[in-house]
């Protein structure tokens, strides 16, 4: 005859489930532990990888630059203003990648209307050397002098001819190759319709290539082409030549329409000399003459500049002083102005 059993007291029924407890802590935390390990994991799919000290991004790099003038013209009188105002972002990405954003704070709405806020730049860079892909907003590679950074510019300006003719900001994508310190070549397809278009009107993308050449470490020669249209392109080349803190550049640039004579395109040159008379002192001359024939003489300019440059801090702050004289139209009318520019960079 079996005995009875006896009811478990109230005390071991606590112990058991406080043990039934701990062992499901236990494997809850066992469980979780291996979950992130699986997630860390290089062959894992379920969570992106941890960045590690090698793969961390450096902060991105602000910087910018001011341009404030005073000039005094001809028949018109003082005026001073902002020619630039400018807040630029870089920086660099895994896998060979960088970006950059370029804002104008000071973008040109006519005389009678304020400034505004206008993009410049917006690019994604990839840079297995040695080549290169861009893709964004950015400067078309056309001439030599459009693609210099404005802050190093030497004058107030760019040239009539490279203002006039050369493509300027534009939407698209471009590749590059260097072949080491001697040579570049840059091919680009871009919309066609200039800085900040949200879209390409008339479904033609324009071809733009430039390449670069230096046959020796004082000469550097280069030329430019685009093919805007199916009757229309533009090209130019360019050169320059320095030695012992004395330069020379110079750029010839035309465009032509097909079916219209040669002689009527438009067409334009400049010259620049430079010397730097002291580390921080430059002497600067240009003469510039521009075209378009098919307008008449009212079209042509032609001018004779003459700048002094300061660094008060290399790299930061510069003063400009400069002089133009500018002849135009058919009466060939004279305009002088007398300019002073500081520019200041973040």
């Amino acid at each position: 005859m079996l005995a009875p059993t006896r009811a478990p007291r109230d005390g071991s029924i606590a112990v058991d489930r406080l043990r039934i407890i701990t062992l499901l802590g236990r494997a809850l935390l066992t469980l979780a532990v291996a979950t992130v390990a699986r997630a860390q994991a290089p062959d894992s799919l379920a969570a992106p990888l941890v960045a590690s000290a090698s793969t961390a991004l450096s902060p991105p790099r602000v910087g910018g630059y001011i341009q404030a003038r005073t000039a005094s013209v001809t028949d018109i009188g003082f005026n001073a203003f902002l020619n630039r105002a400018r807040v630029s972002v870089d920086g660099a990405l895994p896998s060979k990648f960088s970006y950059r954003l370029l804002a104008e704070f000071q973008a040109s709405a006519g005389v009678r209307s304020p400034a505004t806020v206008s993009l410049r730049e917006a690019i994604a860079r990839w840079s297995p050397s040695p080549w290169a892909v861009t893709a964004g907003e950015f400067k078309t590679p056309f001439t030599r002098e459009y693609l210099i950074p404005v802050p190093q510019l030497e004058m107030a300006d760019l040239a009539v001819a490279v203002d006039s003719i050369a493509p300027k900001y534009d939407v698209g994508v471009m590749g590059e190759v260097a072949a080491g310190p001697y040579a570049n070549l840059y091919v680009g397809v871009f919309n066609g319709e200039g800085a900040n278009a949200i879209a390409n009107r008339d479904s033609v993308a324009i071809v733009i290539a430039r390449v670069t050449t230096r046959p020796l470490p004082q000469l550097a020669l280069g030329g430019s082409y685009s093919h805007d249209s199916a009757d229309s392109l533009r090209w130019g080349v360019d050169g320059v030549v320095t030695q012992s803190g004395a330069m020379v550049r110079a750029e010839y640039l035309t465009r032509h329409v097909r079916g219209r004579d040669t002689t009527r395109d438009d067409w334009g040159w400049y010259v620049l000399e430079g010397l730097r008379v002291m580390p921080r002192l430059q002497l600067y001359a240009r003469q510039e003459d521009f075209q378009r024939p098919s307008y008449g003489l009212s079209r042509r300019v032609r001018s004779w500049q003459g700048a002094v440059n300061y660094d008060v801090a290399p790299g930061k702050v510069r003063v400009l002083l400069q002089f133009t004289r500018r002849i135009a139209g058919v009466k060939n009318s004279r305009v002088d102005t007398a300019l002073a520019q500081v520019q200041v960079q973040l």
